[in-house]
């Protein structure tokens, strides 16, 4: 995956690389969540502090973009990594389709 990066906006390409890390960290906070929640291990209470401090988590990451003027930057390094994740995936799921890869990288 090629990220391009101004030199000049070095500093908010570094920022935007560690909000788009942050946000998917944030993802997969939520998905546990879930799964916790419809497996009947948390109770009540703290099913609505962990929905009040993911929301709150949502919220300063948003400001945090919005501050810096990083949201373009999030969102291109979020479509490249999507992209690399779509190829993985293919890979994956098409056993042929990666062997192949592999016997051209070895010629």
């Amino acid at each position: 995956m090629k990220l391009n990066v101004d030199e000049k906006k070095l500093k908010e390409g570094v920022l935007g690389l560690v909000m788009t890390l942050v946000e998917i960290i944030h993802e997969a906070l939520k998905h546990q969540a879930v799964r916790r929640m419809e497996s009947g291990r948390l109770k009540e209470e703290e099913i609505e502090h962990l929905g009040k401090v993911l929301k709150d988590l949502e919220k300063v990451i948003a400001q945090i973009k919005k501050e810096h003027g990083i949201e373009e930057a999030v969102s291109s390094i979020r479509e490249g990594l999507d992209d690399v994740v779509d190829r993985a995936i293919t890979d994956i799921v098409n056993p042929a389709r990666w062997v192949k890869l592999t016997e051209r990288g070895k010629s």
